[in-house]
């Protein structure tokens, strides 16, 4: 096999039908980032409504809160968890599938946690009390619930859509990643984060305006009834998604691993044509014996970088903006639908840039952009924490989380998801990218909630005004940097199937 063989070859891809796969694919990208982020809009409503009916104290009322805001995140880290397992027996189509179902049941039970569908939250009342006994090793008492609370029903089905996040999450760009020319194939899987990022500015709009607009000028419609509509509108593209996927074929690698030749060379046909779809195929059937069963043992170099670019796509503090957006808008000084605002214009940015990324992922490569993007994040988090520290807000604050979040879009937000789909060889690809996308999800747990502790904490506000997180963030960002420098190889250009050489070297 040459180094430049192709997984489908990009003289003769069927460049139309292609982008179609890719974009309805990504779907799941868009219901990922709105489930992700709509959240921050509902967040005052949700310790309103859930919490302080409960009257805990200071440590236990900020422990259930940030559970209860970023619980789902430990569905998304369930979903990643099981998406190998998904992936071998459902295939990738029919997971995607799985995930679409569960964002749309997600998005109507978490509206309406006291219905009848919202009593489909307390099937995992089991679950959602082992993950709050596990929260309390850590953190001040919150309270056990309840089968059939509200509360319980609220977070059950918090935890269902964020089932199908992890699921999306892995499968969307495995999908994309095995029906793409290594030419295309960086600016392919950019797709995915293109579709996240859309998600979460249109969920920052969707909250934006029903908070501006909403309840006839009622300030506290938003916490009775807009919150709800918030949530629910994911319900519509969930609907959509699962509709496509039933005219989508299956991947031409994800058939091969069921032994299904002749229908993955079939796809591959439509894709390039038949004597492409015949060297292809060789090339597919070779690597899938090279390395068939050897998941500890040839991939456990590939293992740890994956799940330490995971870990520090995480650890940056991305998604402690994300999640935390108008509370940190609202500590600089911007108040009401000014702290709204701003998040509309932080994900404007982020899909700008992540076009950018889209670009130069495959003229620049992978790596220099990571890097490039990492010392742009310390930078940023750091000057913030300093901003923060010495009380001087306002549009200067503004500015420079911008630049943050302009050097995660154009590098760890789409290149760590290209390099997660394209690292792992065929025969273990399902198996490993469970487990490094898992990663990422636990670690975007362990950021969510530890960012809520740290910035509702009077002590550590009292010594450092908001400025710790940030800091710390800085840091982590400035690791990051070294990791990709030091460890992680260039795979720009590359096939599929001869991606493992690069690990071999």
């Amino acid at each position: 096999m040459s180094q430049t063989s192709s997984s489908v070859p990009a003289a003769s891809t069927h460049t139309g039908l292609l982008i179609v796969l890719t974009i309805i694919a990504a779907l799941g990208g868009l219901l990922f980032g709105y489930d992700t982020a709509v959240i921050s809009g509902a967040v005052e409503s949700i310790k309103i409504n859930f919490v302080a009916p409960l009257g805990l104290s200071e440590g236990a009322r900020l422990s259930l809160e940030g559970f209860t805001i970023a619980g789902a995140l430990w569905g998304c880290l369930i979903g990643a968890a099981l998406g190998g397992v998904v992936a071998h027996y459902l295939g990738r189509r029919g997971g995607l599938i799985v995930a679409g179902v569960l964002f749309f049941v997600s998005s109507l039970g978490s509206a309406w946690p006291e219905s009848f569908l919202g009593q489909i939250g307390s099937i995992l009342t089991p679950l959602i009390n082992a993950l709050i006994w596990f929260l309390n090793l850590f953190f001040d008492d919150a309270p056990y619930l309840g089968f059939g609370d509200v509360i319980t029903n609220f977070i059950g089905h918090r935890l269902w859509g964020g089932m199908g996040i992890g699921l999306a999450s892995m499968l969307a760009p495995m999908y994309i990643a095995e029906i793409a020319p290594p030419s295309k194939r960086g600016a392919l899987v950019t797709y995915q984060q293109i579709a996240i990022v859309s998600g979460i500015t249109i969920s920052y709009f969707v909250n934006y305006f029903i908070k501006k607009f909403g309840g006839d000028g009622d300030p506290n419609w938003v916490h009775t009834e807009g919150w709800r509509l918030m949530l629910a509108c994911c319900a519509i593209p969930a609907a959509l998604f699962v509709l496509l996927l039933l005219f989508v074929p299956e991947t031409p690698r994800g058939l091969m691993l069921k032994g299904k030749e002749q229908k993955a060379r079939e796809v591959l046909t439509k894709l390039a044509n038949a004597d492409e779809a015949r060297i292809v195929l060789a090339e597919i059937d070779a690597s899938l014996k090279e390395t068939a069963g050897k998941l500890l043992s040839y991939g456990g170099l590939l293992l740890v970088v994956g799940v330490l670019l995971s870990a520090f796509q995480q650890l940056v503090g991305i998604n402690a903006v994300l999640y935390y957006g108008p509370q940190m808008f609202a500590n600089m000084g911007f108040t009401g639908d000014a702290s709204f605002a701003q998040t509309v214009i932080m994900g404007i940015v982020m899909v700008v840039f992540t076009l950018i990324a889209t670009v130069t992922v495959d003229k620049w490569g992978r790596k220099p952009l990571l890097i490039l993007g990492a010392i742009i994040m310390a930078v940023s988090m750091i000057a913030l924490g300093f901003m923060f520290y010495a009380g001087s807000m306002g549009l200067g604050a503004l500015v420079v989380v911008c630049i943050y979040i302009a050097g995660f879009s154009l590098s760890w937000g789409p290149v760590v998801w290209v390099m997660l789909a394209e690292i792992f060889p065929n025969s273990i690809r399902d198996k490993a990218m469970a487990i490094a996308v898992a990663a990422q999800w636990f670690m975007n747990w362990v950021v969510s909630v530890t960012f809520n502790i740290m910035d509702g904490n009077s002590a550590l506000n009292a010594a450092f005004n908001h400025g710790f997180a940030y800091w710390l963030y800085g840091g982590f960002s400035v690791l990051a940097a070294l990791f990709v420098w030091k460890f992680v190889p260039e795979s720009k250009g590359m096939s599929l199937e001869n991606m493992q050489k690069l690990w071999k070297k």
